[in-house]
């Protein structure tokens, strides 16, 4: 099993760094060959300001699995090892929630004229 988790994860890392470079050359293209009009700006400054906020989204899931790893730890003899795991997808699927309402409220509010 922890092979076939292995492999899921090296292939995914691999596809988001793929992923990563494509993206800037794509930006790097049409930024040299001066194609970038308004539409172009807007996609990009909406994916920056994703980007931004980044760093909060993987904080709050790590914090997630790490709160649930601790309420494994702490109620040892309640909790399974199965029921672990779903404590860490329960966790992590919360940040994502938060994480979703925080950027929502960020981005809304940076949209609106001051």
């Amino acid at each position: 099993m922890s092979d076939v988790l292995m492999a899921v994860a090296v292939l995914g890392g691999f596809a988001v760094i793929i992923k990563i470079i494509a993206d800037s050359i794509t930006r790097h293209k049409l930024i040299n060959k001066g194609m970038v009009d308004e539409k172009v700006k807007h996609l990009f400054t909406k994916d920056a300001q994703l980007q931004r906020l980044s760093s909060l989204k993987w904080g709050l899931v790590l914090v997630g699995v790490g709160l649930a790893l601790f309420i494994s730890q702490i109620a040892d003899e309640y909790i399974t090892d199965e029921s672990v795991f779903g404590l860490m997808f329960l966790f992590a699927g919360i940040a994502f929630l938060i994480y979703y309402g925080i950027a929502r409220k960020h981005l809304n509010g940076t949209n609106e004229p001051h």
